[in-house]
């Protein structure tokens, strides 16, 4: 249901784009056509003037603003048309529709754009109170980990496919905290989680399992030498990226990485997977 009313809102947006778009198409045809070539300038400026407080005030005081000027429109045709004996500029009347057409499409279009905003960040709040997605790495947690193995235990199960996990963690990192500052931290953490998207193929996904004892793990659809083959080039650009930079490269910064392969006959819940991979992890030296 959610997802139905998220992809109605964003058909609602990309419409009031279109129309929003082909309206200052027409509005620029009209105001060649006009000729009166300074009040089509103050009328255009006018028109951003009632653009901006659709934007930052809304539908209600936009429409008032409208009408606004309308009646200033009519005011100085009917002061042309009065006082100045001249006839009444018809021509440019197309100014009194326009511009609230053009606030209305810009008002459809900014509402559904906030409406999706605000239904992304709240998807975000409830994935991050369940547990199941880390704020500061965009990475899935342990959550999300533990549910995607059964997936992946099931596919192996079905269609013969191989499933590793990579379970890659600081070496010595309790050492390196006491030397290292918050910031840094901060750094290590983000350094880390980035050599690891990089080097990854789109449908192997990354988790972080701990932010006290950093530890990050991959689900991938290979064997044991396939995931080695893949932690040797995050191992590789995880390396470049530490010695390029001035506040990580004067320490003994390193990976340590443990793999493991599912066995349906001698691993029975997701668990028994990420228990092997972090074992694993003592014997990489």
């Amino acid at each position: 249901m959610e997802s139905n009313n998220d992809e109605k809102k964003s058909l609602l947006q990309d419409v009031g784009l279109l129309i929003f778009v082909s309206l200052f198409s027409i509005t620029a045809v009209l105001m060649s056509l006009s000729g009166n070539l300074l009040l089509n300038v103050i009328y255009l400026f006018c028109t951003i003037l009632l653009l901006m407080i659709t934007y930052f005030f809304g539908v209600l005081p936009s429409l008032i603003s409208n009408i606004i000027f309308i009646g200033i429109q009519a005011i100085i045709m009917t002061y042309q048309y009065v006082v100045q004996v001249k006839r009444i500029p018809w021509q440019l009347s197309f100014w009194m529709i326009v511009p609230i057409l053009l606030s209305l499409a810009l008002y459809t279009m900014t509402k559904n754009q906030i409406a999706l905003q605000k239904s992304n960040g709240e998807l975000r709040t409830a994935l991050i109170e369940r547990g199941a997605f880390d704020e500061q790495t965009n990475l899935r947690t342990t959550v999300a980990y533990i549910e995607d193995i059964a997936v992946f235990a099931e596919t192996n199960r079905r269609f013969d496919i191989p499933v590793t996990t990579a379970i890659i963690k600081i070496r010595y990192f309790n050492d390196l905290k006491r030397m290292m500052s918050p910031n840094q931290m901060k750094l290590l953490l983000k350094l880390t989680t980035n050599a690891i998207k990089e080097k990854t193929r789109t449908n192997d996904i990354t988790y972080l399992l701990n932010n006290d004892d950093p530890t990050w793990a991959i689900l991938l659809y290979t064997d044991s030498k396939g995931a080695e083959i893949a932690t040797s080039r995050i191992k590789d650009g995880f390396e470049k990226k530490v010695k390029s930079n001035d506040s990580l490269s004067t320490m003994a910064i390193s990976m340590v990485v443990g793999i493991a392969s599912w066995d349906s006959e001698s691993m029975k819940t997701p668990y028994d997977l990420m228990n092997a991979g972090i074992h694993e992890t003592q014997y990489d030296v």
